[in-house]
């Protein structure tokens, strides 16, 4: 099957023989071996339509009639991928991508999309260099018909359209009330089944089902505190009696949302630290049983995960984190696009963005830890193995599909690399500022990735 860029233009045209029409410049039929008026079927996402084909002399053009144009969703034109599959004499243009996000606000027509507009518009970018047709969508969009999906596309400007159901469809919803809507896996599932759409990224990963997941892997047990669901009393005293310090996590928790530090103290005593919007809290109890008093009520709300607490690097006292950004690329294997280094803010615990951390590179985070000066590089080095090790475990052990896994990491006092979470729905606005016109490599893969799944 041979693949090649074309340029796609749209014309009017008035006589009705040519609504099914597809002019191809003559090179590439030579190229693909079609005769000129033979008929072949036409394929663009979940698209499809009969076509008598009509050379051209422009070289790398395909024109299409107004009415397909309309039926595909192509404005004025694009430049896109196409291959001729001579065993179904189908000519594939694309491929289409469609991302579902949160949430629109169709009355701001410069930012549809909030914060991550621009996220957004570098992903068009990028899908456009890579020869891609790339949508968006909310789960109000989604409609009653089974191939078409209303969203909005950019060119020149953001702009409403209908468009084809995709080849890949990447999930960006940023909420588990969104993405359990029956109409989104409503959705998901016919994409799937009827179409044969690509769809990743589908599901929202918790604390306890990746730890309980990769306890199974030899290959990331080395890089896994000691953890297990809160059930009650009895987990807390066991885990105290093996761990001077503890966490208390929301399973579905993020931004450090939540979270609860155990600590026993020479005395006795147990220091509590609860991370909170304006800082830290901190109270002391006198036992464990009184510690458990004063949490327990929080597990008759959410679910929580207990684990081992770690004595991690840090600069002037702040501990650091890393996030690492592993992806499958052009080849569709795991592999590390970033790390950066996440110091805690003052009078906090957690190292989020949102609770007044700051970000580094990975190696000027290391330069300016306690860590020792020797063990430096081999931390680097195991950061990044131990992020792709992570990323293979959970797309073997845990059904579903997964392209982008933010995967969180801490570095102790010795230089041993400790897993702390594994996020798929890696922020787009955390890790870089984003400027204007710039395409980051994590976004080329992303769409280098969908390339590779719809095989055009």
């Amino acid at each position: 099957m041979s693949k090649t860029k074309v340029k796609v233009l749209s014309i009017q045209t008035e006589a009705p023989e040519a609504a099914h029409t597809l002019w191809v410049s003559s090179k590439l039929l030579r190229k693909w071996g079609i005769a000129p008026r033979q008929s072949v079927n036409l394929r663009f996402g979940a698209f499809r339509s009969y076509v008598k084909i009509m050379p051209l002399k422009t070289p790398g053009l395909v024109r299409v009639s107004g009415s397909l144009a309309s039926g595909m969703g192509l404005g004025r034109g694009a430049l896109l991928r196409a291959s001729f599959r001579t065993s179904s004499q189908t000519i594939s243009v694309g491929p289409v991508i469609g991302v579902i996000m949160s949430r629109a606000s169709p009355q701001d027509t410069n930012r549809p999309f909030g914060d991550t507009t621009t996220f957004c518009r570098e992903l068009v970018a990028a899908a456009k260099k890579e020869g891609c047709f790339v949508y968006f969508f909310t789960p109000s969009d989604i409609g009653s018909s089974h191939g078409t999906i209303s969203g909005w596309t950019y060119d020149k400007g953001w702009k409403r359209g209908t468009f084809p159901m995709p080849d890949v469809l990447h999930n960006r919803l940023t909420s588990r009330k969104y993405e359990n809507l029956e109409s989104v896996q409503q959705l998901f599932h016919e994409a799937k089944t009827r179409h044969g759409t690509q769809v990743f990224n589908e599901k929202y990963l918790d604390k306890t089902e990746v730890f309980s997941a990769l306890k199974q892997e030899a290959s990331v047990q080395k890089h896994l505190p000691e953890s297990h669901a809160f059930t009650g009393y009895d987990v807390l005293k066991a885990m105290a009696a093996k761990h001077r310090i503890l966490f208390l996590k929301p399973i579905r928790g993020s931004l450090g949302k939540g979270i609860i530090r155990v600590a026993r103290t020479e005395t006795g005593v147990y220091a509590c630290q609860y991370s909170e919007t304006n800082g830290t809290r901190r109270v002391n109890y006198p036992s464990l049983a009184k510690v458990y008093a004063a949490v327990s009520p929080r597990l008759k709300r959410q679910r929580f995960q207990i684990q081992q607490g770690l004595q991690l690097a840090s600069v002037g006292g702040r501990p650091i984190d890393f996030r690492a950004l592993a992806q499958k690329g052009a080849t569709g294997q795991w592999g590390v696009t970033s790390i950066v280094g996440r110091i805690a803010g003052p009078n906090h615990f957690v190292s989020n963005l949102a609770k007044g951390g700051t970000i580094a590179s990975m190696k000027d985070a290391l330069q300016s830890s306690d860590l020792p000066v020797g063990r430096r590089g081999a931390a680097m080095a195991s950061l990044r193995k131990a992020a792709v090790d992570i990323a293979k475990a959970v797309d073997k052990t845990i059904d579903a599909h997964f392209g982008e896994l933010g995967v969180d990491l801490a570095v102790d006092k010795s230089g041993r690399v400790w897993l702390l979470e594994v996020n798929s729905k890696p922020s787009k606005n955390d890790n870089t500022q984003l400027t204007e016109g710039k395409i980051r490599p994590s976004v080329k893969t992303l769409v280098q990735y969908a390339r590779y799944l719809a095989k055009l």
